[in-house]
């Protein structure tokens, strides 16, 4: 087979969709090529099957990218009031759930059956499952050999991601392309993912897996310094839930992570000013603030005694206690890798492209969206509106 089509989109994941829809319905010919079987399983997955599929408080401070400006002009012209809007002509269910994270209230395919039909009323041509083996310039713009055939197109849009959760797909197609065409791409890393500790040094903590509670948590000094207060979730092998994720993006390799356990109590302070008062052990009396286990586990740790009665301990222990419920400083030895991660740090280098459109400037024609590209949201739904503003910002100017 081959065919002559005026945009060839590389990737059916959201920004895929949302850019062919787009595009074919400024009346271009578009062609939507995936090599997956099942359509958009990143969006079916996600959000516990729900999808969290935008934010209310998007703006570009909530992205990482080596050129932090570069996401302002798509966000602010295709903006989660504007993906409600769609929803609401589909007549599809939503509840915010927390820190302006939307949520379907039936199920994730609402929204993929929405991007299909968007595709279908622009006239999308769907090629899938089909691999893409080559993308070669041409002087009438791109030849796409694909194992199907060859597709000649004007402009060809790459949505194809970037490396995480590799057991649904995901490769690194976009970056091997940008490499191919010079372009320079920031060195790829898994984000939103659980960090991991040493066996041996993790061992303490491991009878405190499935412990989950509210923290401070940081990293990073003066400038690069990102903190959050999100809830923590204990493992086996280190620590997740969602203020680990948030961290994740944020930690360098060898550096450490600060965690403040009970965020609303300055505990030395509070141990120190009222220990007379106190009658209690150290175990009963820490067990007011957090969970039983968590306590023994702590204390045991870092080689306080529980049965330790309060007023007879000296103000420096109270203090140093206290520290290391406040300020607890751990070093991840790694994280749980793309297996694992929500999205991929790093990407396409956006210093070369055009904000506008999402075309490379030294490529006319060339275009690169979504996750494939250095723009890494925050959790909670950020990741989804970048896919749909940077799909939109091509598929406008495709």
């Amino acid at each position: 087979m081959n065919k002559q089509v005026d945009v060839a989109v590389i990737g059916a994941g959201a920004a895929g969709m949302m850019c062919a829809a787009v595009a074919g319905q400024r009346n271009k010919r578009v062609v939507l090529i995936d090599h997956a079987e099942k359509l958009a399983e990143k969006i079916r997955i996600s959000g516990g099957g729900r999808c969290n599929f935008t934010n209310l408080q998007t703006g570009p401070g909530n992205f990482l990218s080596e050129n932090p400006h570069f996401c302002k002009s798509a966000l602010s012209r295709y903006t989660p009031q504007d993906f409600l809007s769609l929803m609401r002509r589909y007549q599809i269910g939503w509840h915010e759930k927390h820190k302006g994270q939307l949520f379907c209230d039936n199920s994730a395919e609402d929204i993929i059956r929405m991007l299909k039909a968007e595709c279908d009323s622009g006239k999308v041509q769907w090629q899938m499952p089909s691999a893409v083996t080559e993308v070669v310039q041409s002087d009438d713009g791109f030849l796409v050999k694909t194992d199907r055939g060859e597709i000649r197109a004007a402009s060809v849009v790459i949505a194809t991601g970037g490396l995480s959760i590799p057991k649904i797909g995901a490769t690194d197609f976009a970056h091997k392309i940008a490499r191919q065409f010079g372009i320079k791409v920031i060195e790829p890393r898994p984000a939103l993912v659980p960090l991991t500790f040493d066996s041996q040094a993790w061992a303490p903590f491991v009878p405190l897996s499935g412990i989950s509670l509210e923290v401070d948590i940081e990293t990073g000094e003066k400038k690069s310094r990102a903190s959050f207060r999100e809830d923590l979730l204990f493992t086996h092998r280190g620590l997740s839930g969602p203020a680990v994720l948030q961290i994740s993006s944020f930690w360098q390799p060898g550096t450490v992570i600060r965690i403040n356990l009970l965020p609303e109590l300055d505990l030395a302070q509070d141990l120190v000013e009222n220990k007379t008062r106190i009658k209690k052990n150290l175990s009963n009396y820490l067990s007011h603030y957090l969970p039983s286990r968590l306590v023994d586990g702590l204390l045991i740790a870092h080689g306080f005694a529980g049965d330790a009665r309060i007023p007879d301990m000296p103000d420096k222990q109270l203090r140093a206690l206290g520290e290391k419920i406040n300020r607890w400083e751990l070093t991840p030895s790694g994280s749980e890798g793309y297996r694992k991660a929500e999205v991929t740090r790093g990407g396409i280098d956006t210093r070369g492209l055009s904000q506008q459109s999402m075309m490379v400037a030294k490529v006319p024609g060339l275009y690169f969206i979504g996750e494939a590209v250095d723009v890494t949201g925050w959790l909670g739904g950020y990741n989804f509106q970048w896919a749909w503003a940077s799909g939109v910002a091509a598929g406008s100017a495709v």
